[in-house]
């Protein structure tokens, strides 16, 4: 069955919503990194998540409604778990981070699994689910890479 526009049109600000949360946690925590190599890779995970809200704004736009332009209640909770991880360091911001981009990626995963949308937003919102999990991948690799001891100089 096809989705109506309405549906599509709520599940799309939904998205846009979550990805300006988004936006503010990236922003507390690159500002809270004192990893460089970190704070560089989120400002470009952070560019990915303005483009998705520009991208899914266009369609919402386009069926005649007005698209969600900030955060909503859970930018609390986002933004909240990379300010108390802040108090933890670098590892604790990136575990918040980490719990972020599940949040965005099983928000994806669940809006490609409704029936009847159309192609263009389907393909928009795989492309985004990509770049959620491409998001998580590096965040993770980064907390193991963390978690290894590094070896001591020798000369």
């Amino acid at each position: 069955q096809v989705a109506t526009e309405k549906e599509i049109v709520s599940l799309l600000n939904d998205l846009i919503a979550l990805d300006y949360d988004a936006i503010e946690a990236y922003e507390a925590a690159i500002t809270r990194l004192s990893d460089t190599w970190s704070k560089d890779q989120l400002r470009q995970f952070l560019g990915d998540h303005q483009r998705h809200t520009v991208e899914l704004a266009s369609f919402v736009s386009r069926y005649g409604f007005s698209p969600v332009t900030k955060a909503d209640f859970k930018q609390i909770l986002t933004k909240g778990k990379v300010v108390l991880g802040g108090l933890g360091g670098d590892k604790a911001i990136l575990a918040a981070m980490r719990s972020n981009e599940d949040d965005t990626n099983s928000a994806y995963e669940r809006a490609i699994a409704k029936t009847g949308l159309p192609e263009s937003i389907r393909v928009t919102l795989n492309r985004n689910l990509l770049d959620e999990r491409r998001h998580r991948a590096w965040i993770e690799q980064r907390l193991q890479q963390m978690d290894v001891p590094q070896q001591a100089a020798r000369f």
